[in-house]
C-alpha cells in the first residue's frame, strides 16, 4: 500500500507540474475547477444524495457559487471578504469538530462542502493569478500543505501515541501533527528563502496555514465518519478519493491566500 501511495503522488506531482507550469491560464484554471467540482461530486455523499441526479446537482450548485464568488472577489476588496468568510467558515468547523462532532445533518453537510470547496477554487485561483509569482505561490501553497500531510503520516506511524481527535479520525496522533509541522516548516523556510517576505510575518503565517489543514483533514473525516465510509472514492490507487487529497487544501490554502494579502504579497 505504502508503494502504491508513493507512485500515485508521483503521477499526481507530474501531472500537477503539468498544469500549472505548462498549460495556459484559462486551461490551468478550468483544471482546477474540475478538481473542484470532482471533490463536490464525493462530498454529495456526506449529504446523502446517492442518485446520480442529486450529485450532478449539488455540482452545479457548487459550480455556480464558484462563479460568483469568483466574480465578487474581483471588485475592491471583495477577494479578502471572500476569504475571511472561509475563515470564519473554518473557525465554525473547528468548533463543530471540538463541541459536536457526531452530530449533524445532511442539509448541513452539504452546505458545509459549499463553504469548504469554492473558496479554496477562488484561493488557487487567484494566487495562480498573481502577477510574475502567481504559480510559484499557488504551488508552494499546495507543497506546503501537501509536506504537512505527509509529514503528519509518517510521524503518526512511527511515533504516534495520543490521539488527536479519537472520535472523527482514531488514527490520527498528536505526534503525527508535530511531524507535519516539522516537514512543513521546512518547505515554508525554503519558501523564506526563494520568495524573500518578511519571515516574522511570512513563517508564522505558513504554521497557521498548516493548522488550518488539520481542521480541513479533520472536517472531511469528521463527515465520512457521519456517514460511516473510510474513503470518499476509489480513483486514486492507495490515496481514496480526490477529497482525502485535497482535504487539507480546503482550509490551508484560503488561510495562506487570506494572510498573504496581508503582507502585500497578493493584491
Amino acid at each position: 500500500m505504502l508503494l502504491t501511495r508513493i507512485l500515485t503522488a508521483i503521477v499526481l506531482v507530474v501531472v500537477l507540474a503539468i498544469v500549472l507550469l505548462w498549460l495556459p491560464a484559462a486551461l490551468a484554471l478550468g483544471a482546477l475547477g474540475v478538481l473542484t467540482l470532482a471533490g463536490a461530486w464525493e462530498w454529495s455523499a456526506f449529504a446523502r444524495l446517492a442518485r446520480t441526479p442529486g450529485r450532478a446537482a449539488y455540482v452545479a450548485a457548487c459550480a455556480v457559487l464558484m462563479s460568483l464568488l469568483w466574480a465578487f472577489a474581483a471588485t475592491e476588496g471583495g477577494f479578502r471578504a471572500v476569504m475571511v468568510l472561509a475563515l470564519l467558515w473554518w473557525v465554525v468547523a473547528f468548533l463543530w469538530l471540538v463541541l459536536a462532532p457526531t452530530r449533524g445533518r445532511p442539509v448541513l453537510a452539504g452546505l458545509a462542502g459549499l463553504a469548504s470547496l469554492a473558496p479554496m477554487w477562488v484561493a488557487m485561483a487567484r494566487l495562480y493569478d498573481a502577477g510574475l509569482l502567481g504559480r510559484e505561490l499557488l504551488i508552494f501553497a499546495l507543497v506546503l500543505a501537501w509536506a504537512a500531510d505527509v509529514g503528519a503520516y509518517f510521524g503518526g506511524r512511527r511515533f504516534g501515541r495520543n490521539k488527536l481527535a479519537p472520535r472523527v479520525s482514531p488514527n490520527k496522533t498528536w505526534e503525527g501533527v508535530l511531524g507535519g509541522l516539522l516537514a512543513g516548516s521546512l518547505v515554508a523556510l525554503a519558501g523564506h528563502l526563494w520568495f524573500g517576505f518578511d519571515a516574522r510575518a511570512f513563517l508564522p503565517l505558513c504554521v497557521a496555514a498548516m493548522l488550518a489543514s488539520v481542521v480541513g483533514d479533520l472536517t472531511e473525516s469528521m463527515f465520512k465518519r457521519q456517514v460511516g465510509i473510510k474513503d470518499s472514492g476509489r480513483i486514486l490507487p492507495g490515496h481514496g478519493g480526490v477529497l482525502d487529497r485535497i482535504d487539507s487544501l480546503t482550509a490551508a490554502v484560503p488561510v495562506l491566500a487570506l494572510g498573504l494579502t496581508w503582507i502585500g504579497a497578493v493584491q
